[in-house]
């Protein structure tokens, strides 16, 4: 136990150091096959009992479980894993090199990162919590957050195989465009007092703060802590606003979105940005029903403003994110998005 108060390692460290290893292997093990089993276990358990998921209610219902789930997983699976990086790194080294590169290598990063992680908007949002304690800038952050859902590669995938891949492309290219522009604006403002205060007093921060390199068993240690507090602070947000998504999910018709954003209304591209947020879709969920609204006459930009608002802002993730940003800066971040993806909207008109 010398290594869990910091004394030099010596046989009692290094056997400490195994077990801290083993310890992590296993949990990590089971952490995956749990993430793996989530979706076959509710399905399983809806053909056991002999339901329709057609039915609203037990669609509602599996969504809601399946989504708990995977999120709570998410979050308690990536907080460790940032944690202990965090408390492994010298983030002061980590911000110096983001610092002498400029805020647009930043931006980029952060976009590219939001790109290759297939997250949804509140899936991404575990992440997010991480590189705020972790001391990355404001504006960096809230680019992932952004960039993370709004530009899904299967979305991307599945409207290249829909609409075609010169629309792919412009859509990917819109959507990394937005949330770099975004992310410079915010990097303008002073954001950081809109930020509750509990994503800076962590524990990883304040092992840290201590002044002494930590050990492998004192960084899971503070890890472990620090995921443990975020999830007592954030699991019923987290379940409120699945809570949400799933009613919505399973009661808001798709059809209606094509009689209010029909070609007919000049505003049809902020009707179908303002009502793909409480839709509650996945970039491959999405997708169909863009395909369904073009079908119907929709016009491109609105189809495009429907479908990034959709998987980019949602009343879950509001929710969600509420625990972690002040009102002020929940309504800057939800207001500039979609009057980017508005613009977006338009501008798809004007081109197509």
């Amino acid at each position: 136990m010398s290594d869990l108060r910091g004394n030099a390692p010596g046989a009692g460290g290094l056997s400490e150091r195994n077990r801290t290893v083993g310890i992590l292997a296993l949990a990590a093990l089971a952490w995956i096959g749990a993430y793996a089993l989530n979706e076959y276990l509710w399905d399983a358990i809806v053909g056991w009992l002999g339901l329709n998921l057609e039915v609203r209610a037990v669609g509602a219902i599996h969504f809601f479980c399946y989504d708990t789930v995977k999120i709570l997983l998410l979050l308690t699976g990536l907080m460790f894993v940032v944690g202990m990086l965090r408390a492994s790194l010298d983030l002061d080294k980590a911000r110096d090199y983001l610092q002498g590169r400029g805020l647009f290598v930043g931006l980029v990063l952060a976009v590219v990162l939001g790109v290759v992680t297939p997250f949804c908007s509140c899936s991404s949002i575990p992440l997010f919590i991480g590189f705020v304690a972790a001391g990355i800038p404001l504006s960096i952050t809230l680019t992932f957050l952004i960039a993370s859902p709004l530009v899904s590669e299967i979305a991307a995938i599945t409207i290249g195989d829909q609409f075609g891949w010169g629309i792919a492309t412009a859509y990917v290219v819109a959507g990394s465009v937005l949330s770099l522009v975004i992310g410079w604006i915010f990097a303008r403002l002073d954001l950081s007092r809109w930020v509750e205060d509990m994503v800076f007093t962590t524990k990883v921060a304040q092992l840290r703060a201590e002044g002494h390199v930590p050990t492998l068993a004192e960084r899971a240690g503070a890890a472990l802590a620090e995921t443990k507090d975020i999830f007592r602070t954030v699991w019923l947000w987290v379940v409120a606003g699945v809570a949400i998504g799933a009613g919505i999910h399973g009661w808001v018709p798709a059809d209606l979105f094509a009689s209010v954003a029909g070609p007919g209304n000049p505003f049809a591209v902020v009707v179908a940005t303002l009502a793909g947020v409480p839709l509650y879709v996945n970039g491959a969920g999405v997708v169909p029903i863009a395909e369904a609204l073009w079908a119907k006459g929709m016009s491109l930009g609105t189809v495009m403003a429907f479908t990034m608002s959709t998987i980019a802002l949602s009343i879950p993730q509001a929710v969600m994110l509420r625990r972690v940003l002040k009102p002020p800066l929940l309504a800057i971040f939800f207001g500039t998005v979609a009057a980017g993806i508005m613009l977006i909207g338009f501008l798809f008109n004007i081109v197509g």
